[in-house]
């Protein structure tokens, strides 16, 4: 089939939820992916964080070959082997104590809501304890409860009513959130970095704040990851620039190597509020899935392949940070940490700067209407980076 009657078979059976470029892709190798047309295309967008390893790795590839041919999927009324090993390295090489798998990161947040409820429920049966303290500005996904939880309106709208017991404090903003917890608050939610809302940073007094408030008020402090966790900000966790650790945090995306996964990691004192039965997942530690994100964890969290991807965004950092010098009048301000940059827009909507992109064979996508998003899989090169922002200074040149 060529582009137009793939293009046309998607129109008329899929639903129409994704505007899409007028492209198929259909193969990957390395940092770079190619169309039905025979184009290839530079890529940072990484399947929104997913691809950390890039096209094509024999690594993967390998493991999901060899489980395949063992076991592919068996009940959760079963034991099989992948998952606890994975577990215990997530486990040994983070705060957490247990960890529950399921598919997606929207999944795993669903599953931390309603453990931090249950632990509310286990340990203040006396009252209520149930609310939740998100951020303004946030984004942890699709479902009610996530869609409940983000501080979005326009991701609200069609949606209510939405899930009751849930306000909004302003990020790195600690007294707009001690004003909302009370004592029915069980727990302060929020991504450390919010990537889909424009890639805002928080700041450590702020992060540090929230911990003290939690511990003082017996609330729970959970993080969403999963787009910030697993390297991409040049170090394994991203709580881990800020020296807090969180009572539950959620992970996904470049888990398993582009096969679906979430994780949702608690500390033992969350995890002894949950029972046999309270939550589930069909396809949830997924033998397949499992068994690569063993080999793509052994990867990310080598210290060596962790100092690589800081180098890497460093650089990253600073061209793009040399073009908002450059280019004042067109980019206003340069975010990020690690290999997951916003560059803020001026004068031209972020859709434009990205098709602009497009024509010149490289994929990069948007944090909200006026910031371009940089996401290239972990392994790209200092020559990769340094080809995209020359054609960033050419296109801003205009």
């Amino acid at each position: 089939m060529d582009t137009k009657e793939i293009i046309d078979l998607e129109q008329n059976y899929i639903l129409q939820t994704y505007a899409r470029p007028d492209f198929v892709l259909e193969r990957g190798d390395g940092v770079h992916l190619f169309d039905t047309d025979g184009k290839q295309y530079l890529d940072f967008v990484s399947g929104l964080s997913v691809n950390a390893l890039g096209y094509n790795n024999p690594t993967i590839g390998d493991a999901i070959s060899a489980q395949a041919r063992k076991l592919i999927h068996v009940s959760n009324l079963y034991h099989t082997i992948p998952a606890p090993r994975l577990a215990r390295m997530l486990c040994d090489r983070s705060f957490a104590d247990r960890v529950f798998f399921c598919n997606s990161g929207t999944e795993s947040w669903e599953a931390a809501l309603k453990f931090a409820r249950k632990w509310g429920y286990r340990n203040f049966e006396d009252r209520a304890k149930y609310k939740f303290v998100a951020m303004n500005n946030s984004f942890h996904g699709r479902t009610m409860g996530s869609v409940s939880t983000t501080g979005q309106p326009k991701y609200h709208k069609g949606f209510g009513p939405l899930l009751p017991g849930v306000s909004f404090a302003e990020f790195n903003d600690l007294e707009s959130v001690e004003r909302l917890v009370d004592a029915e608050t069980v727990a302060v939610i929020l991504e450390p970095l919010q990537a889909e809302g424009g890639i805002h940073s928080g700041e450590p007094s702020f992060i540090e704040g929230l911990r003290q408030l939690c511990d003082e008020m017996k609330m729970l402090l959970v993080f969403d990851e999963i787009q910030s966790g697993l390297c991409r900000t040049g170090a394994l966790f991203c709580y881990e620039h800020y020296g807090v650790k969180p009572d539950i945090m959620t992970l996904a995306k470049p888990l398993a190597g582009g096969l679906p996964i979430g994780a949702t990691l608690m500390s033992q004192d969350v995890a002894d509020a949950v029972e046999p039965s309270d939550h589930a997942a069909t396809f949830g530690a997924h033998p397949v899935s499992c068994a690569v994100g063993i080999e793509v964890f052994r990867q990310l969290s080598d210290p060596g392949f962790i100092a690589a991807v800081k180098a890497k965004g460093n650089h990253l950092n600073g061209r793009l940070n040399a073009l908002r010098e450059r280019f004042p009048d067109k980019i206003t301000e340069v975010r990020g940490m690690g290999l997951i940059a916003g560059a803020v827009l001026a004068d031209v909507p972020a859709a434009d700067v990205m098709g602009a992109f497009r024509e010149r064979g490289i994929l990069v996508c948007a944090a909200g209407p006026d910031v371009v998003r940089f996401l290239p899989p972990l392994v790209v090169d200092q020559a990769n980076v340094d080809h995209v922002m020359d054609e960033f200074n050419e296109i801003l040149k205009g």
